[in-house]
């Protein structure tokens, strides 16, 4: 965390951040482990095969979770990065992330809750009127109540403009909410009294945002059920102590967030956040396979002169190779989070209105990347642990097919790959003008001589593929199709210079630590093989349409 972009600058902001030191962040994360190994870790396993299930209208945890969720609120881990005059802890977000990856990796079913509250708390504070915030902001940051976010319907997942529900206002002022919602996660439960759904729903003026609470407070003080109904709990490949519910909203109460017809620029609050979080959450997962994966090949023994008694597994070269390409990408995308997060906070609180310009410009270029990269490092190192244990792997009595499939999700919600390559090559390339690039590039380059080199080398030449795919797909923008049949490569592509990036900093490490050499051993891997990697990349991302045009020949 130390060896971050932007952290000593953020330091010297001040207030928490400037308290925030080393001996802080060894503090926190001491506590967030022992808290993993006291509730998380017995919960884990049983909540996957326990799942969640629908009794009475109400949905029903698996055994452990209440308790779980009683010691994370007691304990004050929902206030860690809220602003203090939320009554939060101010600590700066990349502690937060770091907070999130471990819960991750301990449960991340159980870390699908603490990111939609924070979420919905950063979202109440910047659009919610006065009264709504007084209420609501405190008891969210407190994990007092909970929240949800409300988007997909049957036929606008990602197509979010083609969404059916409709609100009305009523003469209360408040609105009535009449439409179907799925995909909530954790869309109903009875940790938390009250749960307020973040919705989006058509009115006159278009797509708006809306609070749309389980339970309402009657005229005399009185609680009662909002008319929302849980229709069913969806029957997924993992995470299965999350319960992914549909929600019927039959006339609920509800009450506009932000301006009437902003919901969706609105709710990118919410979403930017959330696709951070989807980013360490494949990361913490694929932390806790890698873990799963070193330990079990120092201990399995198989193979070696049959004269002599059975070598570990980690004697042999290609779990070695396996050991170390799951090292570096866990390591290398570590760090871009912590970047992606430092950016954040720095695009929130910088004093200087450049830098704080530069940051978000940063951070919007990064998002993606980052959102994208390390929701799929959860599932391929993941897979690769599993490899590495064998036929134990594939079996419940190891963790790691739980960790694939609890996995998989992360390239899908909050935006799927797909999506995410468009945003890079549409929104940052196009419309952007590459200004996100740019500052990445200039930024980037700074930490060349930090290596030597065949390393430098690499990183060299995956910062000049990159910049070369831009201009190219740049000139292919009034040729979209031909462009866009690259945009999954070139976001691949923006990948490796990302982790080349953080590569060269923990490549250039000097501390002789056990933990330094991890990391130093970490970057050189990724640097060694960074330019193979992105000529291969940059090819496909610059083809143009020619490949995918034989699709045609698969039509009935």
């Amino acid at each position: 965390m130390e060896l971050t972009p932007g952290l000593s600058r953020l330091r010297r902001l001040g207030g928490s951040f400037g308290e925030a030191d080393r001996d802080t962040f060894k503090a926190v994360l001491g506590g967030i482990m022992q808290f993993g190994a006291e509730c998380l870790d017995p919960i884990n396993a049983r909540g996957d095969a326990q799942g969640c299930h629908l009794v009475d209208g109400r949905v029903q945890l698996p055994a452990g979770y209440t308790e779980a969720w009683a010691s994370y609120t007691a304990q004050g881990w929902s206030t860690l990065e809220m602003p203090v005059e939320m009554n939060g802890q101010g600590l700066p977000l990349i502690l937060a992330a770091q907070v999130q990856e471990i819960i991750d990796g301990r449960c991340a079913a159980f870390g699908m809750l603490p990111v939609l509250v924070r979420s919905a708390a950063k979202l109440v504070a910047a659009h919610a009127e006065p009264a709504i915030r007084e209420v609501w902001l405190p008891r969210l940051c407190s994990g007092e109540w909970a929240a949800t976010i409300c988007i997909s319907e049957a036929d606008a997942g990602s197509d979010v403009p083609r969404l059916r529900t409709k609100a009305v206002r009523d003469v209360d002022g408040a609105w009535s909410i009449t439409g179907e919602k799925m995909w909530i996660s954790f869309g109903d439960h009875t940790l938390t009294p009250r749960i307020g759904h973040c919705l989006l729903a058509r009115t006159e003026a278009g797509i708006s945002l809306f609070l749309v609470p389980n339970v309402i407070d009657d005229d005399a003080g009185e609680t009662r059920p909002n008319t929302i109904s849980v229709r069913r709990i969806e029957e997924k490949m993992g995470l299965h102590g999350s319960p992914t519910c549909a929600l019927g909203f039959d006339g609920a109460k509800g009450w506009l967030l932000g301006e009437d017809g902003q919901g969706l620029q609105n709710l990118f609050v919410m979403i930017t956040n959330m696709r951070l979080s989807a980013g360490v959450q494949g990361v913490g997962i694929a932390s806790a396979a890698f873990d799963v994966a070193l330990d079990y090949a120092h201990e399995r023994r198989q193979g070696g002169a049959i004269s002599a008694p059975a070598v570990h597994i980690a004697e042999h070269a290609d779990v070695q190779r396996m050991l170390l390409e799951s090292a570096s990408r866990v390591h290398t995308l570590r760090s871009v989070g912590h970047l992606v997060a430092v950016q954040a906070d720095l695009a929130a609180h910088e004093v200087d209105p450049t830098e704080r310009s530069r940051a978000q410009t940063l951070l919007q270029w990064l998002l993606p990347i980052f959102k994208t990269e390390g929701g799929r490092c959860g599932f391929d190192v993941s897979s690769t642990a599993l490899q590495v244990l064998g036929g134990a792997g594939y079996t419940r009595e190891w963790p790691v097919e739980q960790y694939l499939r609890d996995a998989r999700i992360a390239t899908i919600y909050e935006g799927t790959s797909g999506i995410q390559a468009l945003d890079l090559l549409r929104r940052q390339i196009w419309r952007g003008k590459s200004a996100g690039l740019a500052i990445f590039l200039e930024q980037a380059r700074m930490d060349l001589d930090l290596v030597a080199g065949d390393l430098r080398a690499g990183a060299c030449a995956c910062y000049e593929l990159l910049q070369d795919a831009a201009t190219r797909l740049n000139e292919m923008r009034d040729a979209p199709r031909e462009a866009e049949a690259g945009a999954g490569s070139f976001l691949e592509l923006a990948g490796l210079a990302a982790t080349g990036w953080m590569a060269t900093r923990l490549a250039g490490m000097t501390s002789d630590t056990p933990e330094g050499r991890r990391l130093s051993a970490s970057g050189r891997y990724h640097l060694l093989a960074l330019k193979d990697d992105a000529v291969a990349v940059h090819a496909a991302a610059v083809s143009g349409a020619r490949r995918i045009d034989l699709f045609d020949s698969l039509k009935a």
